[in-house]
């Protein structure tokens, strides 16, 4: 009985398996077509939103600026794209594109898409304030009843066309070439910047006190060089747009005429400065004469350059007081402006303008600080030597060269008055001395007027206290 048995459960075995072959046979087409189908749909259907970027992205616009945006869909591509910019009400097109469908599955069609478009407030008729730039962008997926999907990228901006208004309120501008000037001015609350421009040069101001910030002070430098009627002065604003005001003010400048001086470069004296200068700031094969223009061209510029950058740390507050001091029992030896000519064996070989004014006593004589301030710089500086400089505040500072002795350090407070070095021979001098300069904004300007209490009283002091009768008022 048993072998019969085992013989039935073999036949249904093979039954069971004829069928299930049969099931999977005629099933797994269907299970293709299922997969492709799923593939097909997600395909088609998908959900990665296009993407963009906008640059530049400014907070304000105030004039005509130029906008790329780069758009990308990696999957069904780009259909369609549309700048435009919204304030109140319908937004105004900038830019708009659609792009074609091309190949199964657009294979063809596009990926990556850049373009440049311009936006002109003014061509516009863009009004004062906000403004949006809008991006709209769709791709070829199916989603969304077959509009794609919707990428937005949206960018805030303020519309400013109207420049910052700025008006002198002090009136007298009596100026000398090579001296300093203050004028004492108002802007508007939008202002970022202002200041005087002088030719190219700007000299920013500084608020008068903190409850009237409207209210500004700017020294600035006269050129000591060329005509006065090349010289132009105006007053000058940006505001946070980067609208800019340029309006002229009331001045009168008094022609100088400045000193011409010849030096004759002995054999001796070339020697004895080269030799007092560090050999690697040389060229090796240079000879006496090359090292020598080196040091009065490059190296003079290098430390002109290095004081300016110096004085722009100025302090925002007045630090001085009064007229500033002249070096006590000293003799002047070479004036602010000098022309110097230099000649070695009898050909000119180079020219120069003396910024400052050299003062000699007995050798090695204190040296006192002009007026109250604050230490900057205080170390070795080229054709300077042992160099101080001070600032006074409000872009004002006073620099001392060729001292044998530096009594001070960077960041200390001083007195008028107070000794600070010695005098001495060290850089590009010849004889124990020191070199005074005035600086405006990094600029040297003449020191004799900061020495005579008429000029500052006619100057500043009385234009400040009118100021202060406005504000009172």
């Amino acid at each position: 009985m048993m072998p019969l048995l085992l013989r039935g459960n073999i036949g249904e075995m093979k039954k069971s398996r004829i069928k299930r072959s049969k099931f999977i046979f005629t099933s797994l087409p269907i299970v293709i077509l299922l997969i492709i189908l799923i593939w097909f749909l997600l395909t088609i259907f998908e959900g990665e939103k296009p993407m963009a970027q906008l640059e530049p992205l400014p907070g304000y616009l105030s004039k005509p600026i130029t906008f790329n945006v780069v758009l990308s869909d990696l999957k069904m591509g780009l259909r369609d794209i549309t700048v435009s910019i919204k304030q109140e009400g319908p937004g105004i097109p900038i830019l708009q594109k659609d792009f074609a469908y091309e190949g199964l599955f657009n294979k063809r069609g596009v990926r990556r898409f850049e373009q440049a478009f311009s936006i002109d407030p003014k061509q516009l008729n863009l009004v004062q304030g906000q403004a949006n730039i809008v991006i709209e962008i769709h791709d070829f997926s199916k989603r969304r009843g077959g509009d794609g999907n919707l990428t937005i990228v949206e960018h805030k901006m303020v519309v400013d066309t109207i420049p910052p208004s700025i008006n002198a309120l002090s009136r007298s501008h009596n100026l000398n070439m090579g001296g300093a000037g203050l004028v004492i001015y108002r802007i508007s609350t939008d202002t970022k910047e202002s200041g005087v421009l002088v030719n190219d040069r700007l000299f920013p101001g500084v608020p008068i006190s903190k409850p009237h910030q409207e209210m500004y002070l700017c020294y600035f430098a006269v050129p000591y060089h060329g005509e006065k009627k090349n010289i132009s002065l105006h007053l000058w604003a940006k505001d946070r747009a980067e609208n800019v005001t340029q309006v002229p003010f009331f001045y009168h400048i008094r022609k100088r005429r400045f000193h011409s001086d010849k030096i004759r470069i002995s054999e001796r004296s070339l020697d004895a400065v080269v030799s007092s200068f560090p050999t690697e700031l040389f060229e090796q094969d240079a000879s006496p004469i090359e090292k020598y223009l080196f040091i009065n061209r490059e190296l003079r510029k290098m430390n002109d350059d290095e004081l300016r950058e110096q004085c722009r740390s100025s302090a925002e507050e007045r630090l001085w007081d009064g007229p500033w001091l002249r070096m006590k029992n000293a003799a002047t030896m070479a004036m602010f402006g000098d022309q110097r000519v230099y000649y070695y064996d009898g050909k000119i070989v180079d020219r120069s303008v003396h910024l400052g004014v050299d003062l000699a006593s007995l050798a090695r004589s204190p040296v006192q600080a002009a007026n109250a301030g604050r230490v900057v710089f205080a170390q070795d500086l080229g054709i300077y030597g042992q160099s101080v400089l001070i600032d006074h505040g409000q872009g004002l500072s006073t620099f001392y060269g060729h001292l044998s002795h530096i009594a001070v350090a960077v960041g200390q407070s001083v007195t008028k008055g107070e000794v600070i070095g010695n005098t001495g021979k060290t850089g590009l001098a010849t004889g124990d001395h020191l070199h005074f300069g005035f600086l405006v904004h990094g600029v040297p300007v003449n020191p004799i007027e900061w020495w005579d209490a008429h000029w500052i009283e006619d100057n500043i002091e009385r234009k400040l206290r009118n100021i202060d009768n406005l504000i009172q008022k």
